[in-house]
């Protein structure tokens, strides 16, 4: 093995366990937790010796961020395996139960991923995904590609779109269309309009408040056992887009 291997292996090993300790703190104690010098403390090295690794604590958190996101796109990704590409509505009804199992089950990845973006440290899309070029977003919209490149619409009956949000949907929708092409799902521009990306982007608003909600506790009043309110939802959202 030449000098340079072993190097680079020692390398990937300590960063290994820079994104392991980063994560501990982060299940342990929450974003604002993960620092350079509490890693560094944890590790026995001195806090300079990671700017080796990582430029910033943003950086670190962003490398960090993108590993979560990978870990739930695994998780998503099981949850599809027994569910037919043609069962559109089964997978989509599985990508959903599945992100709230997984935000209920990991809350303080969640937040990193998904909310508190001043406390994180970096900015965090709480918009939809495929907005960020990350595992989960495409996930996400790989299922929803299947379903309009087999002739069924998202839509809402009577959806209007407000003129003032046009432009950001156009930018928006040729996101979306660049993402699902990504994924290897042919789908025509034609199949994803500018209403079609503004019901998608109710949909996921709608579906991250829920969940949001459910893990932060927020809810207005107390709720014994959030799942019914939660499958409401879930039927209510897959009924208004056609499904």
């Amino acid at each position: 093995m030449t000098q340079a291997t072993r190097r680079e292996r020692d390398r990937a090993g300590t960063d290994r366990e820079i994104r392991q300790q980063a994560r501990a703190l982060l299940v342990n104690d929450g974003p604002a937790a993960v620092t350079l010098r509490a890693i560094a403390r944890e590790l026995g090295i001195t806090a300079p010796a990671l700017y080796r690794y990582y430029d910033s604590r943003e950086d670190l958190i962003e490398h960090l961020r993108a590993d979560v996101c990978d870990d739930l796109t695994v998780e998503l990704g099981n949850d599809l395996v027994e569910i037919a590409e043609t069962d559109h509505v089964g997978q989509v009804l599985a990508i959903c139960r599945g992100f709230r199992g997984w935000a209920l089950a990991h809350p303080q990845e969640f937040a990193l991923v998904f909310a508190s973006p001043a406390a994180a440290g970096v900015h965090c899309p709480v918009t939809t995904p495929g907005t960020a070029k990350d595992s989960f977003g495409r996930i996400f919209l790989t299922v929803a590609g299947r379903v309009l490149a087999n002739g069924l619409p998202i839509t809402r009956p009577g959806v209007e779109v407000p003129d003032a949000l046009v432009p950001d949907l156009t930018t928006f929708r040729d996101e979306l269309l660049r993402t699902i092409a990504e994924s290897g799902v042919d789908l025509h521009p034609d199949q994803l309009g500018v209403d079609t990306a503004y019901v998608m982007l109710q949909f996921w608003v709608r579906l991250y408040g829920q969940v949001a909600l459910e893990v932060f506790g927020q809810f207005p009043f107390p709720v014994t056992d959030p799942t019914p309110l939660f499958e409401s939802m879930l039927a209510d959202l897959i009924s208004d887009v056609g499904l």
